[in-house]
């Protein structure tokens, strides 16, 4: 078998909060208990469990491949939302989405600090 991600821990403050936040801004279905985490699935087989954390959170970074009709609705429960976006992972481009290998992407904070990224190209791809 290959080697593939199966899940990663995501620390939160509130892991029901944020696992849903993550859910409804992705529109996928609501995150399922399993003992002490909070579980998004993503299509692919690959769990976010939101685990609660006592101490300070270090911010993570996420990375979702969407497709281009997502992107549209994605973005617009983000600016629903009333968050704020950018086009890249240092805070450049403030409001502005990017065009990497002819796709498109941002960045936005969830919750916790943790930075969500959207992409309809993987890095690296051509357009």
């Amino acid at each position: 078998m290959p080697v593939q991600l199966n899940h990663t821990i995501v620390a939160a403050r509130d892991p029901h909060a944020s696992a849903t936040f993550l859910a409804e801004i992705l529109g996928l279905p609501a995150p399922v208990r399993f003992g002490p985490f909070e579980v998004v699935t993503l299509e692919n087989g690959v769990s976010l469990d939101y685990a609660h954390s006592r101490t300070d959170i270090t911010p993570q970074h996420y990375a979702f491949l969407i497709s281009e009709a997502e992107f549209d609705e994605v973005l617009a429960r983000v600016k629903a939302r009333g968050l704020p976006i950018y086009a890249e992972p240092t805070g450049q481009g403030a409001g502005e989405i990017n065009r990497h290998w002819g796709g498109r992407g941002f960045y936005f904070p969830d919750p916790n600090g943790h930075w969500l990224e959207v992409i309809t190209r993987p890095y690296g791809s051509e357009g």
